[in-house]
């Protein structure tokens, strides 16, 4: 419909013709008109110059992304972290962690097996074996050297961890799994340039926290450690759980510290021998490492310096 004049000034209207066109028809027009010669909406030219500014609005964006990267990786270096201690997220407290730990999420930190079984053997075997498959490796060459608490390693060397430092917990005994005093191997989290602040005697803390352990550390202070203490966490847990054994030492010794990320550097490894834990019970244990500069926070929810698990022989 459209207006038109007449002769006296008034608008009149007249109707056009509607077109009749298929659904098809037009939907074939929306993807091209032959008439206005568009497809989808717009002319070649339209198009064109629609895909001229997005080429380059992208090409721009690409080289802006680029130049902050660059900048970006420019500040940062391959061989160590560019926030460091205090000024990182992970902060200056290592964690402590334990090996092995069953793949089944239902167990937790449940180690649940049967001497006589050897299906639950191998099952722990196996996870041991994968844990300390890095530790495996010929250390004999390369960087690596064997350390002691007069002899640490150069900057550009790593102390070697020795599997056969590990007596009753090696391989070849299963790693206790066949007999009544299975091993747990508990390991410290890297932190890049940690130094551990070393207890060289033993404090009124640890004298109320196990007396046999602060003779211990007052023995053999002058072997600067990071030391551990496992026990069970109450009191019926220490009644079922009452020694333990710990290879090499009790504790991680001062010449695997700092952290550098030099190539080959292997964590230094505390296995403990939980001896005879007595069957059919579930036993709670507490293992805690010991430093001046370490955080010790117990309980279920945001542990520090310390790791939970739990023995069940059958």
């Amino acid at each position: 419909m459209a207006a038109k004049d007449s002769e006296n000034g008034v608008k009149g209207f007249q109707f056009r013709k509607a077109t009749n066109t298929t659904k098809w028809e037009n939907f074939q027009n929306a993807i091209y008109n032959p008439s206005t010669k568009e497809f989808l909406g717009r002319t070649g030219s339209n198009w064109g110059k629609l895909l001229l500014f997005y080429s380059v609005f992208y090409v721009v964006l690409a080289a802006l992304f680029a130049i902050c990267m660059q900048g970006l990786l420019a500040t940062l270096d391959n061989t160590e972290p560019k926030w460091k201690l205090d000024s990182s997220f992970i902060g200056t407290n290592p964690g402590l962690g334990f090996r092995p730990i069953s793949s089944n999420t239902d167990e937790g930190s449940l180690i649940w097996y049967d001497p006589k079984n050897e299906t639950t053997v191998a099952k722990w075997v196996d996870l041991i074996d994968e844990f300390l498959a890095p530790y495996m490796k010929d250390q004999n060459g390369d960087n690596f050297e064997n350390c002691d608490f007069d002899k640490p390693a150069n900057e550009s060397k790593v102390c070697q961890v020795d599997l056969k430092d590990f007596g009753d917990c090696s391989r070849q005994n299963s790693y206790g799994y066949k007999s009544a005093s299975p091993c747990v191997f508990l390991k410290l989290n890297k932190i890049y340039g940690w130094v551990p602040e070393y207890y060289t005697n033993a404090t009124d803390e640890m004298k109320e926290y196990d007396s046999d352990f602060a003779r211990m550390v007052d023995t053999k202070g002058s072997d600067r450690q990071i030391w551990l203490s496992c026990s069970g966490e109450k009191p019926v847990d220490r009644e079922n759980s009452r020694d333990f054994k710990y290879f090499p030492s009790q504790g991680f010794p001062s010449f695997y510290f700092p952290y550098t990320n030099t190539k080959n550097y292997l964590s230094p490894l505390v296995a403990v021998q939980v001896l005879n834990p007595t069957p059919n019970v579930i036993i709670s244990i507490e293992c805690r490492a010991w430093a001046a500069n370490m955080k010790y926070k117990g309980g279920d929810r945001d542990r520090e310096g310390s790791v939970h698990f739990e023995i069940l022989r059958d």
